[in-house]
């Protein structure tokens, strides 16, 4: 009787805390969707731990690249039934394609769930360089075997993809990307264009390319809401061969596996309900087209009007002002001529002179070689 009661007390101890935020998360979608990105984030904080264990005692008996899959399953079968979001998987079996550049679609922090359900074994993934410095998760990844780019220097990149084409054929493992760069979760069925380096990869290790798509999750995970149960479809589309291709098939490449990821993203996912989706959120934002036709380069300020003077004087000042706006003008256009003509030396080439940098990521300056596989981020709130 004492052992049970010294079993049966923590456990008593440790479910009220539960108990309550359960409570209180049916109470208040706010407070639901508070508790469970706590839920979430801590989850990923105990899984990271567990895969410095895994990865220490699965590289000693040799099966250090099947790390991420175990931690994957842990992260997803205990992470799902807190969180209350289920995943259904259509076409499992072309995730055994091996070696392979698996690609998926990436809509918030919240991917990593998904990726919990169908990362498969003997797979690594492609990180940010500054993940390989973060506490536990940063020594679980590189033990696990990921490979890490640093996404501000476009050499460095190219170089870090093309070593992991080598490594998959080596390794007979996956690659998993995500080539939109930059998460994309908005009420609508989009996907930001491809970047090029998982195609590149691929076609340098003459590997297939297997897509991955999950559903569009506004409905059930965005800023300030979280539903209360769902489930979720995933789709894997039939590996596309590269052999044969050469490094000028990529953006073709890229272009196809985008419309068909894209199509299939929109057989898949239901739209939210009505009047869930705020009046703004339709609306597209309006560009200006610049006089230069370049929307990097800021168009001139016009020359503001001449103050009231004395007839004698206005012409002079007419004439300062158009002199003015000119050189304005001949000023840009240089800038513009500069930046379809970048340093070859990308690491110290200002980013708004380099063609192979893309600004406006929240995760900072990319390239267009990196696919930007964002493991860990910011919560999309």
């Amino acid at each position: 009787m004492p052992f049970l009661a010294a079993l049966i007390k923590p456990l008593a101890y440790l479910s009220l805390p539960a108990l309550a935020l359960h409570t209180l998360a049916k109470s208040s979608p706010l407070v639901r969707y508070y508790v469970r990105i706590g839920i979430f984030l801590s989850t990923l904080g105990i899984c990271s731990v567990w895969g410095v264990i895994c990865s220490i005692g699965m590289g000693v008996v040799g099966r250090r690249f099947d790390v991420l899959y175990i931690v994957a399953r842990s992260f997803y079968y205990l992470t799902s039934p807190a969180v209350g979001v289920r995943l259904e998987v259509e076409g499992e079996e072309y995730l055994e394609t091996r070696p392979a550049v698996l690609v998926g679609n990436h809509q918030s922090m919240f991917d990593i769930l998904y990726l919990g359900r169908i990362f498969p074994r003997r797979a690594s993934i492609l990180a940010k360089k500054e993940l390989q410095w973060s506490p536990l998760l940063g020594q679980f990844m590189t033990i696990a075997g990921a490979v890490f780019v640093d996404r501000g220097n476009n050499a460095r990149a190219v170089r870090s993809l093309t070593a992991a084409a080598e490594v998959m054929k080596e390794r007979n493992s996956s690659l998993w990307l995500f080539p939109e760069g930059t998460r994309s979760l908005r009420p609508d069925m989009y996907m930001r264009p491809f970047k090029k380096g998982a195609f590149h990869t691929a076609i340098q290790a003459q590997v297939p390319i297997v897509p991955v798509v999950c559903e569009n999750y506004w409905r059930v995970y965005r800023k300030g809401y979280f539903a209360e149960s769902a489930t979720l479809k995933i789709k894997v589309l039939p590996p596309i061969p590269t052999t044969g291709m050469t490094s000028s098939d990529a953006p073709a490449l890229a272009v196809r596996v985008h419309d068909l990821m894209v199509e299939t993203l929109r057989e898949i996912s239901t739209p939210p309900p009505p009047g869930s989706v705020p009046e703004e959120q339709h609306q597209e934002p309006v560009v200006k087209a610049s006089p230069l036709a370049n929307p990097d380069v800021p168009s001139p300020s016009p020359a503001p009007a001449p103050a009231p003077a004395e007839p004698a004087a206005a012409p002079a000042v007419v004439e300062e002002k158009v002199h003015e706006a000119e050189k304005a003008t001949e000023q840009a256009r240089t800038e513009s001529r500069a930046s379809t003509h970048p340093s070859e030396n990308s690491s110290t080439s200002s980013p708004t002179l380099s063609h192979r940098r893309v600004d406006g990521s929240d995760h900072g300056t990319e390239t267009e070689e990196d696919d930007g596989m964002v493991l860990v981020g910011r919560p999309n709130h």
